[in-house]
């Protein structure tokens, strides 16, 4: 995501020739597009991206099951 607005910044620079991306050529101002694509094929290719997501829904399940277990009390911890 970083890489596309970067890219998205470069191209904004480019197209009113501010500062010295200006003066840069179009293939330097539209790499971090190539890179962002390049990333996201890697991310999907290599499972990260699943990894990821699965991670945050196991997150949000154990904190589901914990507010429920504190709601009806049995949090397993007793108390003597």
């Amino acid at each position: 995501m970083y890489l596309l607005g970067l890219g998205l910044v470069f191209l904004v620079m480019k197209y009113f020739s501010l500062g010295p991306v200006g003066a840069w050529e179009w293939w330097y101002v539209l790499s971090p597009f190539v890179l962002a694509v390049l990333w996201w094929s890697w991310a999907d290719w290599s499972g990260h991206t699943k990894k990821d997501a699965m991670a945050k829904e196991d997150k949000r399940r154990q904190a589901r099951i914990d507010r429920n277990h504190d709601a009806l009390g049995t949090s397993g911890k007793r108390k003597r």
